[in-house]
C-alpha cells in the first residue's frame, strides 16, 4: 500500500564499512591506566584510540554530559602529560564513565568502545559534521549500548513519576530530557541501563513498557526498531518535543538519524538549522504530517521553529491516497473525489518562492485570504484528516494564527497548487497612539477594550499580540462602535464596526466576539491598507475616513498616519457636525509633516499646490513653492480659494481668535531665505525662480521668511478650532521684501509670497478628494 512518507528501512549489512570511525581500544586503555595508577612507566607509542571501520564489532556508550568530559586529544596525549596534568584528568566524571564503560565492555568480552566525548576530534568540523550524520548508525551497529544514568542512585530503575528527585528533567532521570540520548535509545538493538554506581538495573527489552510511558515511543519501535513500523515525521518530532540540548542547532542535528536524512552542521546558525533539517525532509519525503504542528499564536512560516511544536503529535500518522479520499466524503462531492488526480499526491517541489504543493483548501467564513488545508494525516487512528489554518499574501501562503472556533465558507473545498512560505512573513512592533478625546463632545464615552492593556490611549501590537478592538457607545443614542486596530504581515491596519445593542449584551461580548472576527479577517484589511500606501506613492500620506452611527447627529471621523520607516502609528477619532452620507471609504491626502514621528498628529497639513506656477524658494536649505499675493497677506489668515486659484481670506486666527491665542506661548518662526540652487547665501540678494519653467523672476532683497509654530499649543489650538473653520485653508508661511524684476533691473517693489494648506483637523470630506478604497464598515 503506497504511503505519504518513505519506506526507508536499515541495514546494518549495508550499512558497515561505509566510513570509518574512531574506537577505544578496551583493553590498551585499561592496561594504560593502571600502569599510571601504579606509578608505572608507559610505553608513549601506545595507541589507545585507534581509526577503525565499521566492521569492527564494538559496545557503545550513552550518557549525560557533566561537568569537565575527557577530549580526543586528551584521551591519545593522556601518557605524554606530566604527572599532576594526568591525575587532573583521571579525577575527571568524564574519564571515570570512559573507564567503568571499558570495565563493562571487557567484563562482556568486547575488544572496542566507543564514546562521543573522545571518539571525535571536535577540533575539525569536517570529522564532527561527518561523525553527526554518521552517528544513529554507529549506535545502530553497536553490539550493545551502555546507558549511563548518573542520577540514579538505586539499585531498581525509576518506573515512577519523582518531581522531587528529578524536578529539573521532567521527573525522570536527566538523560531522558536530552535531545542526543534519544536516537541513542532507539538505534541501538541492545541497550543496558546502569546506575551512577554502574550497577545493572535493566535493559531496553525488558523495560520498553516503562520507557513507553516515559518517552511516548512505542514499544513495538522499542523492541524492533524504526525499520519494523516506520512512523510519520510528526510522531517522530514528537518524542523530541520535550528534549532539550546545550547548543540550539543540536535540536535539529540530534535528530537527523532518526529522519534518515544528512546534512553539513554550521554551528552559529540558530533554529535556522531546525529549519534546514525540515527543508531536507521535504526533498526527500511527501510526509505532510511536517506541517500538521501546533503550538504557535503567531503568522509565520509553514515550518515550525522547533520540535516542541509537534509535542501533541504523537499518535500522528499518515493517510494513503484511498483513506485519505474517503476521509473526505462528507465535504467533497463523490465525483469530484473519484476525478482527483493522483499526481496531486506524493510530490512537491521546493523552490526560493516556497514549497509547491497541491493543497486541499476552502476559506473560512466572510474571508476571501484564510484557508482551512487537509493533510493527509491524523492526529490518531480513525479520526478525520488534520487541518491547518493558512493565509494568502502576495500570492504565497502562510501559516495563519485563526481563533479556535472556526467557521468553514460555503464553498466546495477544492486542490489548489499553492506556494507554502518557508521564510517568516515581515512583521514589526508597532506603537499606536490614540487620540480620542474629541467623542466626549459628542455624548461617545469610551467603554474598554480587548484584550486588555495597561494603557489605552498607547500600546504595542506585536506578532504574536496583533490586534486590539476598543468599543465606544452613546447611551443615548442607543449605539456604539469599535475600532479595529490590527497588524498583519508587517502591515498596520484599521477597521470600524458599529451596531445597535442587544439590552443583554455586554461591550465585553461584543469586543471579543469582532476579536475573533478581526483575527480571521486581518489579512484582507491589511491587503487593503497596502494597496492604499502603494497608490499613495510617498510617505506623506494621511488616511481620513468617516462612519455615521445609525441614529447618531454626529459622523465620527477617524485619522490615520503611518509614518515611514517608523514604528509610531497615530490616530485621532473625532466627530463632525451632521450625518454624514458619503460611500464611507477611506481617503487619502498629501501632507506636509508625516515624515516626522515626533510630530503632533493634529498639526498635520493637506498641501495645497498650485496649478498656475510659483515662486521656489529655499527655506532653511529645504525647496519649497510660494504663490504670490496682489494685496496684504498676513500670517495665520483663513478663507478659501476661489476658481482662478486665488486665496480669498475672511479671517485671521490670530486676530479672531486672540482670547485663545493670549493663554498659548505661540510664536511665528523665522527662517532663512536662499534661492532655488543655494546661491548668494551671504548677501542680501536671493534669485527668484518660476516652479514651472525655471524662468528668472526677480531679485529679492532681504527676504523676510515666517512660518507658523509646530508645537503643542498651536496644535491644541487648530483643534480647537475645528468646527468653525471646517474646510477652511489657513496661511501657514510667508515671505515678505522687496523684488526687482527682470525687466525692470532698476526698480524695487514690495511683494508678499504665500503657501496655504488646510489642517487636517479642520478637513471634512466633501466627496471629491482622492479616494483608496481601503474597506467599508460592517
Amino acid at each position: 500500500m503506497q504511503r505519504f512518507h518513505n519506506q526507508q528501512s536499515r541495514s546494518k549489512t549495508d550499512t558497515r564499512g561505509q566510513c570509518r570511525m574512531y574506537l577505544i581500544n578496551v583493553k590498551a586503555f585499561l592496561k594504560r591506566d593502571d600502569l599510571i595508577k601504579k606509578k608505572k612507566e608507559v610505553d608513549r607509542r601506545m595507541e589507545v584510540i585507534e581509526c577503525c571501520d565499521e566492521s569492527k564489532e564494538y559496545a557503545i556508550l550513552s550518557h549525560r554530559w557533566i561537568g569537565k568530559e575527557i577530549k580526543y586529544e586528551e584521551m591519545v596525549e593522556l601518557a605524554q602529560m606530566g604527572e599532576g596534568e594526568r591525575d587532573e584528568i583521571r579525577q575527571r566524571d568524564g574519564y571515570k564513565k570512559i573507564f567503568y564503560s571499558c570495565a563493562q565492555a571487557a567484563k562482556d568480552g568486547h575488544q572496542w568502545l566507543w564514546a562521543d566525548t573522545c571518539c571525535i576530534d571536535k577540533r575539525s568540523s569536517a570529522e564532527l559534521s561527518e561523525a553527526i550524520n554518521s552517528m544513529y548508525r554507529w549506535y545502530e551497529n553497536s553490539r550493545v549500548c551502555y546507558v549511563y544514568l548518573h542520577d540514579v542512585h538505586g539499585s531498581s530503575f525509576p518506573t515512577a513519576r519523582n518531581d522531587t528527585t528529578y524536578a529539573n528533567s521532567n521527573g525522570y532521570p536527566e538523560w531522558f530530557s536530552r535531545g542526543w540520548t534519544l536516537q541513542e535509545m532507539i538505534a541501538p538493538s541492545h541497550v543496558q541501563f546502569f546506575n551512577k554506581n554502574w550497577k545493572p538495573i535493566g535493559d531496553k527489552r525488558m523495560l520498553a513498557h516503562t520507557l513507553k510511558e516515559i518517552t511516548r515511543v512505542p514499544e513495538q519501535i522499542l523492541r524492533d526498531g524504526l525499520s519494523s513500523s516506520r512512523p510519520c515525521v510528526a510522531q517522530i518530532m514528537s518524542w523530541a518535543a520535550k528534549r532539550m540540548t546545550t547548543r540550539v542547532e543540536d535540536r535539529a542535528y540530534s535528530l537527523l538519524g532518526l529522519l534518515d536524512v544528512n546534512m553539513p552542521m554550521l554551528y552559529g546558525e540558530g533554529k535556522k538549522a531546525f529549519q534546514r533539517l525540515q527543508l531536507e525532509i521535504i526533498r526527500m519525503s511527501n510526509d505532510q504530517s511536517i506541517f500538521a504542528w501546533l503550538g504557535n499564536d503567531r503568522t509565520s512560516s509553514i515550518l515550525a521553529d522547533d520540535p516542541s511544536y509537534f509535542v501533541y503529535c504523537n499518535e500522528m500518522e499518515s493517510m494513503d491516497r484511498n483513506e485519505y479520499i474517503e476521509a473526505l466524503e462528507e465535504i467533497i462531492p463523490a465525483e469530484d473525489r473519484h476525478s482527483i488526480d493522483d499526481n496531486r499526491f506524493g510530490t512537491y517541489l521546493t523552490t526560493n518562492r516556497g514549497i509547491q504543493i497541491w493543497m486541499l483548501l476552502r476559506s473560512l467564513k466572510d474571508s476571501d485570504l484564510v484557508f482551512e488545508a487537509w493533510l493527509p494525516c491524523r492526529s490518531h487512528p480513525s479520526s478525520r484528516p488534520v487541518r491547518i489554518t493558512l493565509a494568502l499574501w502576495k500570492s504565497n501562503y502562510y501559516r495563519y494564527s485563526a481563533p479556535g472556533e472556526r467557521s468553514p465558507g460555503e464553498q466546495t473545498p477544492e486542490f489548489r497548487q499553492v506556494y507554502l512560505r518557508y521564510q517568516d512573513p515581515p512583521h514589526r512592533d508597532t506603537t499606536i497612539e490614540i487620540d480620542d478625546s474629541a467623542l466626549t463632545k459628542i455624548g461617545f464615552t469610551y467603554c474598554g477594550m480587548y484584550p486588555w492593556r495597561p494603557t489605552r490611549n498607547t500600546f504595542t501590537l506585536t506578532g504574536a499580540d496583533p490586534l486590539c478592538v476598543q468599543v465606544y457607545s452613546n447611551t443615548q443614542a442607543r449605539c456604539r462602535f469599535a475600532v479595529c486596530l490590527g497588524q498583519c504581515f508587517g502591515q498596520d491596519w484599521i477597521h470600524f464596526v458599529y451596531e445597535k445593542p442587544a439590552s443583554d449584551d455586554s461591550f465585553e461580548d461584543f469586543s471579543q466576539f469582532e476579536y475573533n472576527k478581526m483575527l480571521v479577517r486581518g489579512p484582507e484589511h491589511a491587503r487593503s491598507m497596502a494597496e492604499v500606501r502603494s497608490r499613495g506613492g510617498c510617505h506623506g500620506h494621511i488616511w481620513v475616513k468617516h462612519i455615521c452611527p445609525p441614529g447618531s447627529l454626529w459622523t465620527i471621523r477617524t485619522s490615520c498616519v503611518i509614518w515611514e520607516n517608523s514604528t509610531k502609528c497615530g490616530i485621532r477619532i473625532d466627530g463632525v457636525p451632521d450625518p454624514y452620507n458619503g460611500p464611507g471609504e477611506w481617503t487619502s491626502f498629501d501632507v506636509d509633516g508625516t515624515n516626522d514621528p515626533n510630530c503632533d498628529i493634529r498639526g498635520l497639513m493637506i498641501r495645497h499646490s498650485p496649478k498656475n506656477g510659483s515662486y521656489t524658494l529655499l527655506v532653511d536649505g529645504v525647496s519649497m513653492d510660494f504663490s504670490q499675493a496682489f494685496k496684504p497677506i498676513k500670517l495665520g489668515d483663513y478663507g478659501y480659494i476661489t476658481d482662478p486659484e486665488d486665496f480669498c481670506c475672511t479671517g485671521n486666527i490670530f486676530d479672531d481668535f486672540k482670547y485663545c491665542v493670549s493663554e498659548r506661548d505661540i510664536t511665528p518662526r523665522q527662517h532663512k531665505i536662499d534661492d532655488k540652487n543655494g546661491h548668494n547665501t551671504t548677501s542680501h540678494y536671493v534669485e527668484a525662480y518660476d516652479s514651472i519653467h525655471f524662468r528668472n523672476l526677480g531679485t529679492l532683497y532681504n527676504p523676510c521668511g515666517q512660518s507658523l509654530p509646530s508645537n503643542h499649543n498651536f496644535n491644541s489650538l487648530l483643534a480647537s478650532l475645528s468646527t468653525q473653520l471646517t474646510n477652511k485653508y489657513l496661511v501657514t508661511r510667508v515671505i515678505s521684501g522687496k523684488i526687482s524684476r527682470p525687466f525692470l533691473p532698476f526698480s524695487e517693489t514690495k511683494i508678499h509670497l504665500y503657501a496655504i494648506a488646510k489642517p487636517f483637523t479642520w478637513h471634512q470630506d466633501e466627496g471629491d478628494e482622492m479616494r483608496t478604497g481601503m474597506g467599508s464598515e460592517e
